[in-house]
């Protein structure tokens, strides 16, 4: 008796193991299945890191964002008006400067060099352990970031996936609706209307609004020094910009608030300081646009245009907008009478 109560469990389990497996290789909620359906998936999945491969194999964007949560405001309709060809916005909440590396690396292994290449720049570029953290907590999936995505298959059932596949479910039946659009881009604020001077100040300021005032004397690095700093993600950086021969390239530091920024005249803002001008030597070497909106501006200074200390409202959007198509004017222009 004990035997047939054992076979029956088994058996059971083993079915119900796998319909959960055909159910979610048919629906294919990361677009890595060999047997599901054939039509445009929507992205159900807060974790961009899931969702952002399927973008990217639709290959049907010729150009892209790279960055994290300060980039993610971005909007591609916008870019296209600006610099033509068809963008998709992979910028990753708190992604780090590797995982971007790994975005950026499956488009060009998928699609070729991209037509346009923004790299929204922030403090994970410039980290000193950004070769040890390589990703989050949140994890991240190279299993979907392969050059075959057969092995994915082995990673499809688990509680995450079946949950997603639900998800596409329920959106079919009207009772979810998609995290992101077709091109990445998800407005993850509050919405406008929502948007308040006193909510915004409260997380700018939660000691109070007060004057940033500079370090004085101010932190002087000598020349060993500042080449003992480490940036090792500008490793990962250079690779891409020798990847993208012939692409317009802009590699720009998005502008958080001045209460994010270092503190003038302080050793942090010296060591950030040493690498920018890593950066910028790097643009200038491949024939990339370089901006810094990471400074204390009358952009950056504006309690108006911030959400918190890292996120800024959706209309700053034009002004950082024109300020890459400026950057990238001027520097095809430099290349251009570099030719002559």
């Amino acid at each position: 008796m004990w035997k047939a109560y054992a076979s029956t469990f088994i058996l059971t389990a083993a079915g119900l193991l796998a319909a959960l497996l055909a159910f979610v290789l048919v629906i294919d909620p990361y677009g890595a299945s060999p047997i599901g359906f054939s039509g445009e998936r929507a992205l159900m999945d807060v974790n961009q890191r899931y969702m952002y491969p399927q973008i990217v194999r639709r290959k049907v964007h010729d150009s892209l964002v790279l960055g994290t949560s300060t980039s993610r405001l971005l909007r591609p309709a916008e870019l296209e008006e600006t610099f033509g060809g068809s963008f998709a916005n992979l910028a990753m909440n708190s992604a780090r400067a590797f995982e971007q590396y790994r975005v950026f690396d499956l488009f060009e292994r998928v699609n070729g060099p991209p037509r346009t290449l923004i790299v929204g720049l922030d403090v994970v570029w410039c980290a000193d352990d950004a070769d040890t953290h390589r990703i989050t907590p949140r994890g991240f999936p190279e299993w979907l970031y392969g050059e075959r995505l057969w092995p994915a298959l082995f990673y499809h059932l688990n509680f995450k996936t079946v949950e997603i596949a639900g998800r596409h479910v329920g959106r079919w039946l009207g009772l979810e609706r998609p995290r992101y659009d077709g091109d990445g881009f998800g407005d993850f604020t509050g919405g406008e209307a929502n948007w308040s001077l006193e909510k915004a100040r409260a997380h700018l300021w939660p000691d109070g609004r007060h004057p940033i005032r500079p370090v004085e004397p101010a932190f002087a690095a000598d020349a060993a020094m500042r080449a003992a700093w480490r940036f090792p993600a500008l490793s990962w950086l250079q690779d891409i910009l020798g990847r993208a021969p012939g692409s317009t390239v802009i590699l720009a530091f998005m502008p958080v608030h001045v209460a994010a920024q270092p503190v003038p005249g302080s050793r942090e803002a010296a060591r950030e300081g040493e690498c920018k001008r890593r950066v910028a030597e790097l643009a200038g070497r491949h024939g990339a646009a370089y901006v810094d909106l990471r400074v204390p501006s009358q952009m950056t200074r504006k309690d108006e245009n911030y959400w918190d200390r890292l996120h800024w409202r959706l209309g700053v959007g034009d002004e950082i907008i024109a300020a890459m198509a400026a950057a990238a004017a001027e520097s095809g222009a430099a290349a251009l009478a570099g030719t002559q």
